[in-house]
């Protein structure tokens, strides 16, 4: 079951304006609607970056792309990352969904709770939805935090 709710604040007060369901016909599955499976590439690579999209008091968006990886339809970004650029000990990750049509893909991930003014070490890599590494992985970055 998927539910979106729209609110609104009026004079401090939160009304629902909005609530939209959606119920998996099929019997809860969404196996009807899982894309085709891309050929497996030979060599997944990073093909620019990564880089910053966003970078907030507590957050940051990292995204980067590489050659479409193929395999198992749904894939995940993956950010290892902390203070020490010798022990990247946080991971964050972000499923995506492979357009077989497409021979790249950008990979965003979002970190969370993080402090400001704060300098942070990270790589990137992504795997399958199975688990399977697709092989590659940049090597340390880093950002910092603003105030």
């Amino acid at each position: 079951m998927f539910t979106s709710q729209k609110t609104r604040w009026k004079d401090g007060r939160r009304y629902v304006t909005a609530v939209i369901s959606a119920i998996s016909v099929l019997g809860g599955s969404l196996s009807a609607q899982e894309s085709p499976t891309t050929p497996k590439a030979a060599q997944v690579r990073i093909i620019k970056g990564p880089k910053i999209e966003l970078a907030k008091e507590h957050l940051t968006i990292i995204n980067w792309p590489t050659n479409n990886p193929g395999g198992s339809p749904v894939h995940y970004g993956i950010v290892h990352y902390g203070t020490d650029p010798n022990s990247l000990s946080e991971t964050a990750k972000s499923p995506i969904r492979l357009n077989p049509d497409h021979s790249s893909t950008v990979f965003r991930v979002r970190l969370d709770d993080l402090k400001p003014r704060t300098t942070y070490y990270y790589t990137v890599d992504s795997m399958e939805a199975t688990g399977k590494s697709d092989g590659v992985k940049s090597s340390v970055n880093h950002f910092t935090t603003p105030s």
